[in-house]
């Protein structure tokens, strides 16, 4: 990050907090930019010398040219650097399940077939209390 950057910056800081300063100063019924307050508001010669509404015409100007400005700067500062790729981490590989033998020509497609192979059964009643259950490696023994 070059200086004259990071000079903007806190100067487009400034900038912002004086124009929030400068509107929020400014009556809510008299002018502002010309909008709102009376029809002659602007048109008048209190309206046009009007300080607050030439500073906030000033300052917002400012704030947009500054705002052309370091987004140039930034997309000229960033064009030689390449994407950062090291945190890019192969996937360990693991063995592909192994589907059983009789449906082995299924396993590229999964639902080939399916309408056909699959007779209606009746479904299957639920595995009584009795049965062990899977072991489960995060579950600690119950405390007494």
């Amino acid at each position: 990050m070059s200086s004259l950057y990071l000079f903007l910056m806190i100067f487009q800081a400034i900038i912002a907090a004086l124009l929030v300063w400068v509107v929020l100063m400014q009556k809510s019924e008299g002018g502002g930019l010309g909008v709102g307050g009376s029809p002659a508001g602007l048109m008048s010669a209190r309206g046009a010398a009007d300080f607050l509404t030439r500073a906030t015409t000033v300052l917002a100007t400012v704030f947009v040219v500054l705002s052309i400005a370091l987004a140039a700067l930034a997309v000229r500062s960033g064009a030689g650097h390449a994407i950062d790729d090291s945190l890019n981490r192969a996937a360990p590989v693991s063995a592909p399940a192994s589907a059983p033998a009789s449906g082995a020509a299924r396993a590229a497609d999964p639902l080939a077939g399916a309408a056909q192979t699959a007779p209606a059964a009746a479904p299957q009643a639920a595995p009584s209390p009795a049965a062990p259950a899977q072991a489960d490696p995060f579950a600690a023994p119950a405390k007494k």
